[in-house]
Order: structure tokens, then C-alpha cells, then sequence
């Protein structure tokens, strides 16, 4: 076949390709219009839902660090005629000062919780909520602390960081309760669990102690061995000796 054959057959091809898809785009006009919109739509509204999210994670980051503010804030007796040393913790973009712990955690409840419900599936809510759990527990509210800290477990998960310390703080504020059973069903389930990032020899030190108060000789005794057993290097071995020696 000649050049110039082979030329025309890829142009008449060509043509035909194209008419073929002119005449396709006019048969279905209205539906590619419709899918082009369709995923313009879509695009703007995963736009804008990160827009908001961002937004809302910024406004709650805000609230969080005014409640903090009140949280980390000195505490001088007012009796006190000089301030002493302050923990470093309280120092922390801290100002003013409580003549007591309860009163400075009374003052940070309200900010607390403000920032937790404002935007409670954010970081900065779930920490919110932590905090203000573990201040109601350290005001002896315990039953509502109890509450707040399954709110943190259940929207901070079991395996991120506020998620965990929620279920210890929850565990703690039981035996604090004294919901000596319920303590130890917790203590249990921390002690079993297989998630590496708890800290297993301060779990089983805790559940020694539940176990102590419950007046379960035996398991105490077994659960501080364990310590020692299972965790030689672990800064609790020395205060599980002395529980066994007592």
C-alpha cells in the first residue's frame, strides 16, 4: 500500500474517531454535565469539611488553652507570707493564683468542660474532657468523674494516649470510690491487656493494692511477686517488697 493510502485510511480513521465522540457528547450531554457537576460538587464539600475541621480544631485548641490557663495556675495558702517553690507544672503559661488546690480546680471545671462539649471529637476536646474528669475525681465528685472518663474511652478509643490514661484514671477514681470490685475488675483488664504501651508494672502495683484493700491476701501477694518476677528493672519493685513485708 502507498504512503499516501496509508495517509488517508489514518485520517478517515481519525475523522470517524472523532465524529464518533461528537455525536456520543450529544447524546449524553445533559449526563456529563450532570457527572462534571456532580464531582465539582463533591470536591467544594470535602473542601469545605476541611475548612470547618480546621476551624473547629483551632476554636478548640483556644478554649482548651484558656482552661488550661485556670488548670496549671498557682496555689499559695493564703496564710503563706512567701510563695515557696511552685511545681514546674503550675508554671506552665500559668497566671494568677488559688489559696487552694480544690479552688483552683473549682474555677477550671467550667472552662474545662466549656471546651470538651464545644468540640468534643477533636484532640483538643478529649483532652479537655481528661482533665476535667481527673479534677472532678480530685474534688472527691467521683461518680461523675467515673462517667467522664468512660466519655474519654469511648471517643478517644483504646489505644490512643488519653484513651489509656482514661481507663487508669477510671480504675483509680473506683478504688478512690471505694468501688473496691469494680476497681479490680479494671485493674484486671488493664493487667491483661495485650496493648504494649501500657505500663504493666504500675498496673499490677495498683491491682496488688485493690486486691490488698479487698482483703484478697493471696492475690496481693501473687501480683506483687509478679512485679518483681516480671519486671526486675521497674521502679515499683522496691514499693512491692515492702507491700509483701507488711
Amino acid at each position: 500500500m502507498k504512503r499516501t493510502e496509508r495517509h488517508h485510511l489514518k485520517e478517515n480513521e481519525l475523522a470517524r474517531t472523532l465524529t464518533a465522540v461528537s455525536e456520543m457528547f450529544v447524546s449524553h450531554k445533559s449526563l456529563i454535565v450532570g457527572v462534571v457537576l456532580a464531582v465539582l460538587v463533591a470536591v467544594g464539600i470535602a473542601a469545605g469539611v476541611n475548612v470547618w475541621r480546621r476551624g473547629s480544631e483551632v476554636q478548640a485548641e483556644r478554649l482548651l488553652a484558656d482552661a488550661m490557663v485556670t488548670f496549671n495556675a498557682a496555689v499559695v495558702p493564703a496564710t503563706a507570707t512567701q510563695p515557696g517553690e511552685v511545681p514546674a507544672a503550675a508554671m506552665l503559661g500559668a497566671t494568677g493564683s488559688f489559696a487552694t488546690e480544690a479552688a483552683k480546680l473549682t474555677a477550671a471545671l467550667p472552662k474545662l468542660r466549656a471546651a470538651a462539649e464545644a468540640y468534643p471529637e477533636t484532640a483538643a476536646g478529649i483532652t479537655a474532657r481528661y482533665h476535667y474528669a481527673s479534677s472532678l475525681a480530685a474534688l472527691g465528685r467521683y461518680e461523675e468523674a467515673i462517667a467522664s472518663f468512660e466519655d474519654v474511652m469511648r471517643r478517644a478509643g483504646g489505644s490512643g494516649l488519653y484513651g489509656r490514661m482514661a481507663r487508669m484514671g477510671k480504675a483509680d477514681t473506683q478504688l478512690r470510690a471505694g468501688q473496691v470490685e469494680g476497681a479490680i475488675a479494671t485493674w484486671e483488664e488493664l493487667a491483661a491487656s495485650a496493648d504494649q504501651e501500657l505500663p504493666k508494672d504500675a498496673i499490677l502495683m495498683e491491682l496488688g493494692r485493690a486486691y490488698k484493700a479487698s482483703g484478697q491476701q493471696d492475690e496481693a501477694q501473687n501480683t506483687f511477686n509478679r512485679i518483681i518476677s516480671e519486671h526486675p528493672t521497674s521502679l515499683y519493685v522496691a514499693q512491692a517488697k515492702v507491700e509483701l513485708e507488711s
